[in-house]
């Protein structure tokens, strides 16, 4: 197929044909879409019946251009005019061609913004006004296929929710191969506006750079597995917390000349990944809220329950599309916000915490976040510089830490995620079953672990004194463990910091209101 007025035949984009008479030309494999800079072809040229010429170049470097002229001429005996008009007519519609492609790829790849009609803009802020909008956020995603994990794929909501807030949150789910964490992404993802989310299977460091400068600003980029991605955790790290990245690399212009260019892709982001891994590289895993999905055998149930019932045809789909794409309306109407939350100041960290700078930083910007989705029920307010703004309540803190308890436990616990629910297991087996001391093999045939998994839970655990060898011997029959006293009182202990400061907010906030009131004129009597 030829373009109107183009000698250029483009039929076979691994073989483009050019006619320029007495020349035919063929570019053999097509041309690179990626590096602009440069124009690299493996030409075929020939004049009728005699032997063609094959060369490979780069048409933008003038001194392979010219030899391959002088070449061309000599074998085929044609004036090098003849020769060089014909390749600068080749490389300027090569150009066009290649501009072309490009651009109906970058057309193709986009997703249309979806603009909603004034019926559903009004259903949408009734339904951010109405009361309870948490709750019922984290009720209606349950409805929408995501079996379990209420307050996980409530959190994920929120998260990818905070793209349009000026510190946008990220989101690390860990479990093992098959529990449903991809799923879990896809499904609240789903439930978000689509032209607002990237999602990538594998990326490189270098095609990282390549997005153009404002692509991810207020995006939510998806990873499906962050084990593939090892290459960009420094990219997103950066983007994470200056909210852009630059690059500097060099390129040879059109003259064959080296010179500097400096890649800037702009922020902020929001980035949701997935990993099997049981702990995620520190400086990525500061920056992240980490979630652990339920594997216990319950979970499994309601899974294959609602996977038998989905294959039966039991399950009303046209039901939960209704309800993801309430989600996704409500989304679209949310704008971004100045907030204020005069409570930050008594907002304190149990004691426990690691790293508590960026763990507190992380909790702030979840209760903005939710604040964020609440909009629609706050007064606007106005500063002293008539800019207006939000503020942040008690109830919105008291759903952050409610959401990031166990978060904020996961984050003061010196075990592995993985290591700490085998703990709370070992924990209830041992109570069930009135088992004080016990080996390595009644523990795995009673969990059906992996020897070597288990093995480096119990040398965990006992390196940090939640475990006591007290007989046996490793070559013949394995050490006998016995459960410390004492332990493991950690989660009570963070559950009770934080009801001492919602305690210590709910006050200062009843003061707040009397005062308010006192300070009301009283009406007075006609």
């Amino acid at each position: 197929m030829k373009n109107s007025n183009s000698r250029l035949d483009v039929t076979n984009p691994d073989c483009l044909a050019y006619d320029h008479p007495p020349l035919a030309i063929i570019v053999l494999g097509g041309i690179r879409l990626e590096g602009l800079d440069r124009m690299r072809a493996t030409l075929k040229i020939k004049v009728e019946e005699q032997q063609a010429v094959r060369h490979n170049l780069d048409l933008y470097n003038n001194i392979q251009v010219e030899k391959l002229i002088r070449r061309v001429a000599e074998r085929l005996e044609i004036g090098t005019s003849v020769i060089t008009a014909a390749l600068v007519e080749l490389t300027e519609e090569l150009e066009d061609y290649r501009m072309r492609t490009i651009e109906q790829m970058t057309s193709a790849d986009q997703k249309p913004h979806k603009m909603l009609t004034p019926k559903e803009i009004k259903k949408a802020k009734l339904y951010a006004a109405a009361p309870n909008l948490m709750q019922r956020i984290g009720d209606d995603l349950q409805a929408t296929g995501i079996i379990g994990e209420w307050e996980n794929a409530l959190i994920e909501y929120i998260v990818m929710g905070s793209r349009k807030c000026n510190d946008p949150l990220s989101v690390i789910t860990l479990a093992r191969s098959g529990m449903g964490k991809s799923y879990l992404q896809e499904k609240v993802a789903a439930t978000m506006p689509q032209e607002d989310i990237i999602e990538s299977t594998q990326i490189t460091e270098s095609s990282f750079y390549r997005f153009g400068r404002h692509e991810l600003s207020g995006k939510i980029f998806l990873i499906e597995d962050l084990d593939g991605a090892e290459d960009v955790l420094y990219p997103i790290r950066e983007m994470q917390t200056k909210k852009r990245i630059s690059k500097t690399v060099t390129l040879k212009d059109s003259q064959g000349q080296m010179k500097t260019m400096t890649l800037i892709v702009e922020g902020p982001i929001s980035v949701c990944g997935c990993t099997t891994k049981e702990s995620v590289y520190e400086d990525n895993a500061n920056r992240s809220l980490l979630l652990h999905l339920d594997g216990s055998a319950a979970q499994d149930k309601r899974i294959m329950d609602y996977s038998r019932n989905l294959k039966a045809g039991l399950i009303d789909q046209d039901k939960e599309e209704a309800i993801r794409e309430q989600l996704e309306h409500l989304q679209r109407i949310l704008l971004p916000k100045k907030i204020i939350n005069p409570y930050a100041i008594y907002i304190e960290l149990p004691q426990e915490v690691f790293k508590p700078r960026r763990t507190l930083s992380l909790l702030l910007s979840f209760i903005e976040a939710i604040t964020h989705h609440q909009q629609y029920q706050r007064e606007e307010l106005a500063d002293q510089h008539g800019e207006v703004y939000i503020e942040t309540t008690p109830e919105d803190i008291e759903w952050g830490f409610k959401l990031l308890r166990d978060v904020l436990f996961r984050k003061s616990d010196e075990l592995s995620g993985a290591c700490r629910e085998f703990y709370e297991w070992l924990k209830k087996w041992s109570k069930e079953t009135k088992v004080e001391k016990f080996y390595s093999r009644e523990v795995r045939t009673a969990r059906r672990i992996h020897p070597r998994t288990l093995s480096r839970y119990l040398e965990e655990l006992a390196s940090y004194g939640l475990l006591e060898i007290t007989g046996g011997k490793k070559q013949r029959i394995g050490y006998e463990y016995t459960l410390t006293v004492g332990h493991g009182n950690l989660q009570d202990s963070v559950n009770g910091q934080i009801n001492q400061v919602l305690t210590k907010i709910k006050s200062v906030a009843d003061q707040k209101a009397a005062k308010q009131n006192e300070n009301q004129p009283e009406m007075r009597q006609l």
